[in-house]
């Protein structure tokens, strides 16, 4: 039997045992009276009973081993061309100093303190500091309009709100403030203060008796100690867009988080402490919480801070700058953002500027890794690329090819084998397993492991119909997928994009894998789009390769016959259109579905979550340009 084998069986076989050994690298305030709590199936929850301190396990542990003067963060701004380090020691000051400016604002365990902050070292010093004093923080995406703002808001009801004067994008300036104050004035609930970190760049107008200045309150504080809280308390609510408009507020609990990604780092990303780790993601995502904040500080590695783009900011090796600077051992990001610099760059010609000898393993998740760019990854950068596979609810990997324990042969598409604690399979429509190769709905059986999350803040019920109810016993991903005659798993696609062409069940994702393929598509999409005869039909958008002298015409006509070629007639894909760019969520998500009801001339709302809402508008015209929406 392999290692992985033996360590992913050891851990659905005996759960507790395997779990309770991996938290004695955690500090406990208090040790569980029960690693596994399942009085209130199908609601577990684990290590009850025990006491913690997640900022404590994050920071003030390091200091006391003797690591205090190693770099904890490292802060890059391709925006303001600034670069700031802080060792564990300093980052620890800053954190219990701001922790002790907030309770001088009342903020107490247990209260919830919305962040909404650009990518700057304070918003990590103010997830830390909630932390600290056991406050459940929520960190928004800076910049999210001020409706969505508000609706968030009303459902955490914060005492405080912290934010900056604005955040910075390539050629522009986005104020903050105004945004704030506007969702404030929208809210039924309303803060009792706002704290505002004024950036040199554009300064805020403050409102008095509401509003106040980070480093006034700052100056005025005495540092605040940790504050121990139950292992099952929440630490965080994430929000993340729901089917009805409501967005769902993900928990996450503090004793189980602190378990699992500490234990992820070595096993999963093979870092040892010490080391630099560097996510390319963003703060207010569930991968900026988990592995730009949460998970290099348990274990002890540097983290990276990026505030910039993979291309722009100024150039398409933006990216290999920050790896061969800060000597970066191991890196996560989207496809998506890969995507963008082989569309810039094709032949890597920025890539040769930088020595990359401290490099060694890139991770992918986000979205589905397409074989093209997993291969032109591994062609430019001669290091393995894995792509793994999770969620927002989850908070760390479902699948991954675990390094820390034993690399596995890849398989392109593949997020590699379930990682331990997580039993995955795939049901069928009948909610019957099923057979290998087989695409159906990939579930998780109960329970799940330590750091998912346990529930939806104030909707326990809405927690359950959205994600136990159709498979009981299970967790349901809302992706399809299939796993394999040797159990490697294949997530093809969300289950609402799996589109039924004439009573055939096809992959949307094994569309976008072919046509990715050709040497001129720099990404691209599918969606199922409304057919009266078949039921659905296919429809790709294609983005081309920068410089890229071939037809759109031609390459379209190309695109087709490699559909049908690669997969057959009975993908019956026809149709495609070449377009500037995809329309996104900040996340990189491509959003499928809006693109859907364009085509099919269905009513549809701004996504909160987009990149650009100005990108509509062009995809608008280029369906139009191919006779869509069909009358």
């Amino acid at each position: 039997m392999s290692k992985y084998q033996a360590e992913f069986e050891r851990s659905i076989r005996d759960r507790e045992t395997y779990w309770g050994e991996i938290a004695k690298q955690v500090h406990w305030d208090k040790p569980w009276d029960k690693v596994l709590d399942d009085t209130d199936k199908p609601y577990y929850r684990w290590f009850t009973g025990a006491e913690v301190n997640t900022c404590y396990n994050a920071l003030d542990i390091h200091v006391a081993e003797g690591r205090g003067d190693q770099n904890a963060l490292i802060y890059d701004s391709a925006m303001v061309g600034e670069v700031r380090r802080y060792t564990y020691r300093q980052l620890t000051e800053e954190t219990a100093r701001f922790a002790g400016a907030l309770a001088n604002l009342g903020v107490a365990r247990g209260d919830r303190v919305i962040i909404y902050m650009p990518m700057i070292p304070e918003a990590v010093i103010a997830m830390l500091a909630c932390a600290r004093l056991g406050a459940v923080h929520s960190v928004v995406f800076g910049g999210f309009a001020a409706n969505e703002l508000a609706v968030r808001i009303d459902d955490a009801k914060p005492h405080t709100i912290v934010s900056a004067s604005c955040g910075l994008e390539p050629g522009r300036t986005i104020a903050y403030k105004p945004l704030l104050d506007e969702a404030v004035d929208l809210a039924q609930h309303k803060p009792h203060s706002c704290v505002i970190f004024q950036r040199p760049e554009l300064a805020a107008d403050m409102q008095a008796g509401r509003d106040h200045d980070w480093n006034e309150i700052v100056a005025a504080a005495e540092p605040a100690p940790c504050v121990p809280v139950k292992a099952t308390d929440p630490l965080y609510i994430l929000y993340t867009s729901g089917t009805t408009g409501q967005p769902k507020g993900v928990v996450r609990d503090n004793g189980g988080h602190i378990v699992a990604l500490k234990w992820s780092m070595k096993h999963i990303y093979g870092v040892e402490p010490g080391e630099v780790f560097w996510a390319a993601s963003d703060v207010g995502w569930v991968v900026g919480h988990s592995y730009i904040v949460y998970a290099p500080l348990f274990a002890g590695n540097t983290t990276i801070l990026f505030e910039g783009k993979p291309v722009g900011t100024p150039d398409p090796g933006a990216f290999w700058r920050i790896l061969a600077e800060h000597k970066v051992s191991v890196m996560f990001t989207a496809p998506t953002a890969f995507r963008a610099i082989k569309k810039e760059d094709p032949n890597g010609e920025h890539l040769k500027k930088y020595d990359l000898s401290k490099f060694r393993t890139l991770f992918l998740a986000g979205e589905r890794t397409d074989p093209d760019t997993l291969h032109w990854a591994e062609d430019k950068l001669k290091v393995p690329v894995i792509d793994h596979w999770w969620q927002t609810e989850t908070g760390w990997a479902i699948c991954a090819n675990l390094i820390g324990i034993e690399h596995l042969p890849v398989k392109e598409g593949s997020p590699s084998k379930p990682a331990p604690g997580w039993n995955l399979t795939v049901l069928d429509e009948s909610n019957q397993p099923a057979a290998a190769g087989e695409i159906g709905s990939l579930v998780v059986e109960l329970p799940l492991p330590p750091g998912s999350f346990p529930t939806l803040w104030n909707a326990k019920e809405r927690f359950f119909e959205a994600y136990l109810a159709e498979s009981p016993g299970y967790y349901k991903t809302a992706d399809a997928g299939f796993i394999d005659e040797d159990g490697y798993v294949f997530v093809m696609s969300r289950t609402d994009d799996i589109i039924n062409v004439a009573g055939h069940r096809l992959s949307t994702g094994a569309m976008e894998e072919v046509l990715s393929s050709h040497p001129d598509v720099a990404e691209c999409a599918v969606t199922g789009v409304n057919d009266s005869l078949k039921g659905q039909l296919p429809l790709g958008l294609l983005v081309l390769n920068a410089g890229c002298t071939t037809p759109g015409e031609q390459i379209v006509r190309e695109c087709v016959a490699l559909v049908r070629a690669k997969i057959g007639p009975v993908a019956a894909f026809k149709e495609a259109v070449v377009v500037k760019r995809l329309p996104k969520t900040r996340s990189g998500k491509i959003l499928r579905g809006t693109v859907s009801k364009i085509a099919d001339n269905e009513p549809w709302q701004m996504p909160a979550t987009i990149d650009d809402p100005e990108i509509l508008n062009e995809i608008t015209e280029a369906l139009q340009s191919i006779g869509y929406p069909k009358s």
